[in-house]
C-alpha cells in the first residue's frame, strides 16, 4: 500500500446532531494530516456559530513535532477558539488527561478528557450520539 492509498489519520464520526462533530485519530499524524483535520473542522463550522467536538484518540500514535510550529496549525487553532464550544477528548496516552487539565482553563473552549472506557459519558456530556448508535 502506498502512502496515497493509506486511510486518513483523522476520520469523521457522523453524529445525530448537526452541531456536534466527532473525529477519530488513528496512527501518527503529520502536517498534511493536521491540514486535513482543520479542513474537516472548517466544513463543520459552515452554518454553525458554535459546535461541539469529540475526538476519539484511542488509536493515537504520536505526531511530527514540526506540526507544532506550522503557521497553518496556529491559524487552525485560532479559528477553533472562535467556533468550538465544547471539546471532549476520549482515550489516548496517559499524559493526555493531565495535559487537558492544565490547558482547559486557559481557553474559551469547555474541555474534558474521558477514559476510552467512558466514551458513552463523553457523548452524553455533548448531548449527542454517534450516528451508528441510532
Amino acid at each position: 500500500m502506498s502512502s496515497m492509498d493509506a486511510p486518513p489519520v483523522f476520520r469523521r464520526i457522523d453524529t445525530d446532531k448537526s452541531d456536534v462533530f466527532g473525529f477519530e485519530i488513528v496512527g501518527h499524524f503529520t502536517n498534511a494530516d493536521v491540514e486535513n483535520a482543520f479542513g474537516l473542522l472548517d466544513a463543520a463550522y459552515q452554518g454553525h456559530d458554535k459546535i461541539d467536538v469529540l475526538l476519539r484518540a484511542s488509536g493515537y500514535d504520536g505526531f511530527d513535532w514540526s506540526t507544532l510550529f506550522n503557521p497553518d496549525t496556529f491559524k487552525g487553532k485560532l479559528k477553533a477558539f472562535q467556533h468550538i464550544r465544547r471539546y471532549a477528548l476520549v482515550g489516548g496516552p496517559a499524559w493526555m488527561g493531565p495535559m487537558v487539565g492544565l490547558i482547559a482553563p486557559l481557553t474559551s473552549i469547555e474541555t474534558k478528557h474521558f477514559a476510552a472506557a467512558d466514551e458513552a459519558k463523553a457523548w452524553e456530556w455533548l448531548g449527542a450520539k454517534p450516528a451508528d448508535d441510532i
